[in-house]
């Protein structure tokens, strides 16, 4: 019985990962950072690097994104205030990545809190596509 479950996940993730990236590559904003980008290919490994990589240009009580978001994208993070944050993963917050506006207006702030300065658009690619796998 075990084993039969474990072909099952093994099955079910086989199908649902490539499921996952071609949510991530139909997203219009997504396609939007691309076209800025010049073409360049996303990846979720840079962007999960991003995601918890320490800095010093920023803010020092923020040097990654993990000091307020948590390590896991899938948990709920907590502002400096104490107020609670919606988890970044789209398995978790579907209706995070939705709106352009909003989504450029956090990477505007956050990344200049966190690294000193705006993300490049692959930078921003790649932590979508991060964020859109998890």
């Amino acid at each position: 019985m075990k084993k039969q479950n474990i072909i099952f996940a093994a099955l079910f993730a086989s199908l649902v990962m490539p499921l996952s990236m071609a949510m991530a590559a139909s997203s219009p904003i997504l396609d939007e950072i691309k076209k800025q980008a010049g073409g360049v290919e996303f990846s979720a490994e840079r962007g999960k690097t991003l995601f918890s990589q320490k800095f010093t240009g920023g803010k020092p009580d923020t040097p990654s994104c993990t000091s307020c978001h948590g390590k896991s994208p899938q948990n709920t993070g907590k502002t400096r205030a104490g107020k609670a944050i919606a988890p970044m993963a789209v398995s978790k917050s579907p209706e995070r990545y939705t709106d352009a506006k909003k989504v450029a207006k956090w990477f505007r702030r956050n990344c200049r809190t966190v690294l000193g300065r705006e993300c490049t658009p692959t930078e921003k690619g790649d932590f979508l596509t991060y964020m859109m796998s998890q």
